[in-house]
């Protein structure tokens, strides 16, 4: 029986879910089924999203018609993997990359990739190739302004020719001493963040609610996806999945819908 905040819900679990791949196809709007399955979850048991991108694009993704706010509609949402985080609809307490990192090491990292993107060969580039986020910076060496058309091309030329795998060894070896973690998460891009700032930071700020357990449903569970720390965490029990219909199958079964 829950207790505290969800002394409403009969089931005193958690279940976390990626975004991208876990509950909407990579970077689109969720499905109404997806809606409807979370919304009979949550009157089971407590409900958190927990995604690398920041908050607006996560809103575009699980609230595609703009109607209501997502930190209403999940008990939890942890942007950023939590570096922006609420609860119940209000923030908690939030941290920052830039913070942790200090200016002039960053503005050297940011220079290294700049100057080691405009040497790779690949059929397509486009624009903003690092994104400064909040919690960490998103690297794409296509640049995040590409079309889906683009992002599908180019993870398919990816996983021939290991573009992503390739600089994030690189930048581990030039940059060792910067207690730095690299993510391969999405189509087109990989996440780098200070180490335990992966999705196991949410982690912590749930622990306060002592649940029975804790659920995580990632697409990225695999050793180097951006999943895979908290699939794999010993706080959770890991639901890798294909695809949302996937997910949601493992929801009815689990909750009996």
């Amino acid at each position: 029986m829950a207790t505290g905040d969800f002394a409403d819900r009969p089931l005193h679990k958690l279940c976390l879910f990626d975004v991208d791949g876990t509950l909407t196809p990579a970077r689109q709007g969720v499905s109404p089924g997806m809606l409807e399955v979370l919304k009979e979850v949550r009157k089971k048991a407590v409900i958190g999203f927990v995604g690398g991108s920041d908050l607006a694009k996560i809103s575009e993704q699980l609230v595609p018609d703009g109607k209501g706010k997502v930190v209403e509609n999940f008990d939890y949402g942890f942007a950023e993997n939590g570096l922006t985080a609420y609860k119940l609809g209000k923030a908690l307490p939030s941290n920052s990359f830039i913070k942790q990192v200090g200016e002039e090491r960053y503005k050297k990292l940011a220079n290294f990739i700049l100057r080691y993107l405009a040497d790779v060969d690949i059929p397509v580039k486009r624009g903003t190739f690092i994104e400064f986020r909040n919690g960490m910076i998103n690297v794409s060496p296509i640049g995040r302004n590409a079309t889906v058309q683009e992002r599908n091309e180019f993870e398919t030329y990816d996983k021939v020719h290991g573009v992503r795998t390739a600089m994030v060894k690189v930048l581990q070896e030039n940059f060792a001493d910067y207690g730095l973690t690299y993510s391969i998460g999405g189509q087109i891009s990989f996440d780098v963040f200070p180490r335990g700032w992966d999705k196991t930071y949410a982690l912590g700020l749930v622990a306060d609610e002592h649940f029975d357990e804790i659920h995580f449903f990632g697409d990225k569970t695999y050793k180097g996806g951006n999943d895979y720390e908290i699939y794999s965490d010993p706080r959770t029990i890991g639901h890798s999945v294909t695809n949302p219909a996937d997910t949601m199958r493992i929801l009815k079964e689990l909750f009996s819908l």
